[in-house]
């Protein structure tokens, strides 16, 4: 009897840590986008200066430089976080407010990253700090910080089924958690999601990526997959490189703090005055190239998407950090959307084989990309993502290129 109420009690704390998961999630996504929109929509509608978007990345730079100096270097990238918690079963929380600031800082000054990195290391924290002061529960500490993770990704990327299969999945082999395990990640994760859910419709938020619907294919489209792929898994080497690049970079100036964030701004703004779309996390920006992709231009989207996976690799080296899925996945439907125009084959198509193939060979977890992206493509065209995901995970990358544990 006791066990049973044990574990009704820790289900129940697992529901309630879940919606605090919600919560912080919301609320960090709405400081967001009001800052964003203050700095970016309202400023720039007052005042008329040609080099407003290289001063204000500069500037950001300095701050998130100097915040750094003062903090640390902050937030850690997604793999390093689940990482630790495979092999320590927690996260440190000591730093988690200040965590917070290096992650929005880097946000609001319009850097080509996403906040998933951010937010899974303060919830990671929290979890861990929740799980010591519940004495009766420290036992469950790992497994508290783990369900805390899969709400948080589950969440940001608005995919519960993405949030529960990214943590457990390897590039090796997937163990699936235990029934009663599976029940814990679950109430966690729809509880987070339906607590986000009700306050973005009660006080509205961003409404995410947006879906794409693609044309009724004929059979023999589909033998384009394979093209298409590969142009995925050519992005994503060209990936790897610009890693290799930016990372060999930082360790030259790794004691250089300020004037590496500093010249991260600089890049940035330089870019975002003459490519735009190359700023911020891509996220809002795929539905401007949907809608304006004849007007952008073929050409134009395949510079804009090599220039950003540079950015990305940019921002988050000189201390800009956040996370790169967001921006992968923009560079995904542009270089699908540009093969598209210059075949005539249904873009959507092109972007889903692209996309997938891309985000899979960064991420190496098939069944977690295909789960991920479902939110951006029509379940029509599962088969072509489920093919391009696991041919990219057996596409070898070079371990020095990968930075995973």
């Amino acid at each position: 009897m006791s066990k049973l109420k044990n574990n009704a009690l820790f289900l129940l704390y697992t529901i309630m840590l879940g919606a605090i998961v919600g919560v912080i999630v919301w609320g960090f996504l709405r400081v967001m986008n009001l800052g964003m929109e203050f700095l970016w929509v309202y400023v720039p509608s007052q005042i008329s200066f040609p080099l407003y978007t290289l001063c204000v990345c500069t500037a950001g730079g300095l701050l998130t430089g100097l915040w750094k100096r003062k903090f640390g270097d902050y937030p850690e990238e997604l793999h390093v976080v689940l990482g630790t918690v495979k092999k320590t079963g927690r996260y440190p929380y000591h730093n988690v407010f200040s965590t917070l600031g290096s992650a929005l800082l880097p946000l609001l000054f319009g850097a080509s990253v996403g906040p998933e990195a951010g937010l899974t290391g303060v919830i990671a924290g929290l979890c861990s700090w929740v799980g010591d002061k519940l004495r009766r529960f420290r036992r469950e500490v790992e497994e508290l910080t783990a369900i805390g993770l899969s709400a948080t990704l589950g969440t940001i990327f608005r995919s519960p089924m993405f949030g529960f299969m990214e943590p457990i999945e390897s590039d090796r082999d997937t163990v699936l958690p235990k029934a009663s395990k599976t029940v814990l990640y679950f109430a966690a994760i729809l509880s987070s999601f339906g607590v986000f859910i009700l306050l973005n419709r009660l006080f509205g938020i961003s409404t995410g990526m947006e879906g794409l619907e693609a044309e009724r294919q004929e059979l023999w489209v589909y033998l384009y997959a394979v093209p298409l792929t590969l142009a995925g898994i050519a992005a994503g080497w060209l990936f790897f490189a610009f890693k290799r690049l930016t990372s060999s970079i930082k360790k030259r100036l790794e004691k250089y703090v300020v004037l590496r964030a500093v010249a991260g701004g600089l890049l940035l703004g330089t870019a975002g005055t003459f490519l735009p779309l190359t700023m911020f996390s891509g996220e809002h920006q795929i539905g401007e190239v949907t809608a304006d992709m004849t007007e952008i231009g073929a050409v134009m989207l395949l510079v804009t998407a090599a220039v950003k996976l540079l950015l990305t690799n940019i921002c988050i080296d000189s201390g800009m950090k956040g996370g790169h899925f967001f921006p992968v996945i923009f560079c995904g439907v542009a270089i699908g959307f540009a093969i598209g125009m210059l075949t005539g084959l249904d873009p959507v198509f092109c972007a889903a084989a692209v996309t997938t193939a891309l985000v899979g060979h960064t991420l190496k977890k098939p069944l977690a990309t295909v789960l991920l992206l479902m939110i951006v493509f029509p379940p029509g065209l599962i088969p072509i993502m489920l093919f391009a995901a696991m041919a990219a995970k057996f596409i070898p990358t070079p371990k020095p290129l990968l930075g995973r544990d």
